[in-house]
């Protein structure tokens, strides 16, 4: 595969934010995912996010699983911490370094099959015990790497690229996480830019578990038998030696629609996408009430989003466990160590 490098050179005219640094300067690689993925979407809107609110690249640590969503973060904040961990891992993985490190930000990008699936138990853990952190859901209800298989946030009877239909009941990652005791839970739609990038904003400034499901339209997957142009087609009608896909590029899909208000979307194969935005009476405060609010919606077929719960006296995992304030990493061996007389008072305030 080749990659191609962005010009390190910036127009002197790009304007600055309050720590110096430019709109390009949060930027990363060039994405290779398809054309019009929504997944791109949600990229610039982290580097929109992360650059209004003057956060230094450097201080940021992003981690990431398997799958097309853990892609990203190859393609945000060039200049922080990056690491990819297996499938579904991601979130214990994050868990560590944040103890070792808490001065970091901490951003998760997972998709729903590596959070749904395979990562499930991890999601639930992490949302419970309180890690501070961003956890961004990139959610599109397939495995895109692996050619369109349902992933377990996919609808009850939706069907895939060659016509199955989907069984299954699917996950609802927003009521897990509210379940699971997320002190600030959000949905949002990759397409509608003016609301995600407050949502991610606000979550970024939370303390705690911060979960944002992001709805990503995959644009790859939506060809129909008797398409010349589908993967089935060009299959039954090559001879070559390789197996090569053809991914026709198709425009992102997008929405802007006001508070309150349903909208439904269309998709490059005609079934419809189904929004409904918060209106601004909502109570995010009250976490039974977002739960009823979300299965409601969701029975009449909408999908609700915008800021669903917020706990305002949210503690993070440090507080849990009452860990010191100085990062573990920057303990000195004296710190760890303090020696046996200290070690005998603990001992004696415990009888």
């Amino acid at each position: 595969m080749t990659y191609i490098a962005k010009p390190r050179l910036h127009h002197p005219t790009l304007p600055e934010n309050r720590v110096g640094f430019t709109r390009r300067d949060y930027e990363g690689k060039i994405s290779t995912l398809c054309a019009g993925c929504g997944h791109d979407s949600i990229s610039a809107a982290i580097i929109e996010a992360c650059w209004e609110m003057d956060i230094e690249p450097h201080r940021v640590a992003k981690l990431s699983g398997i799958g097309c969503s853990s892609k990203t973060p190859d393609y945000f904040l060039g200049n922080s911490h990056g690491f990819n961990t297996v499938h579904g891992r991601m979130p214990s993985v994050l868990t560590g370094a944040n103890l070792a490190n808490r001065t970091l930000l901490y951003l998760g990008v997972s998709g729903d099959g590596d959070s749904a699936s395979i990562g499930l138990g991890q999601f639930a853990h992490v949302m419970r015990r309180g890690v501070n952190m961003v956890y961004i859901l990139e959610n599109n209800g397939v495995y895109g790497l692996t050619k369109g298989q349902f992933s377990a946030t996919a609808d009850q009877g939706s069907k895939s690229k060659r016509g199955a239909v989907n069984t299954d009941a699917p996950i609802d990652t927003v009521s897990l996480a509210l379940i699971m005791g997320a002190t600030f839970v959000a949905r949002g739609f990759s397409g509608d830019k003016r609301q995600l990038v407050p949502l991610l904003r606000a979550a970024i400034a939370h303390k705690g578990a911060a979960f944002v499901d992001v709805i990503s339209p995959c644009v790859a997957f939506n060809n129909h038998p008797g398409s010349t142009r589908s993967y089935d087609y060009v299959r039954e009608h090559n001879e070559a030696v390789n197996r090569i896909d053809f991914i026709e590029t198709r425009p992102e899909v997008t929405a802007d629609y006001e508070e309150g208000h349903v909208v439904e979307i269309p998709h490059h194969d005609g079934t419809l996408l189904r929004l409904r935005k918060l209106h601004g009476e909502y109570d995010p405060t009250d976490r039974i009430g977002a739960m009823n609010y979300v299965q409601h919606h969701q029975a009449r077929g909408e999908i609700v989003t915008g800021l669903l719960y917020a706990d305002p006296h949210a503690e993070d995992l440090h507080e849990h466990l009452y860990t010191v304030d100085a990062p573990f990493n920057g303990l000195t061996e004296e710190d760890l160590c303090p020696g046996a007389a200290a070690l005998e008072a603990i001992n004696a305030s415990l009888r």
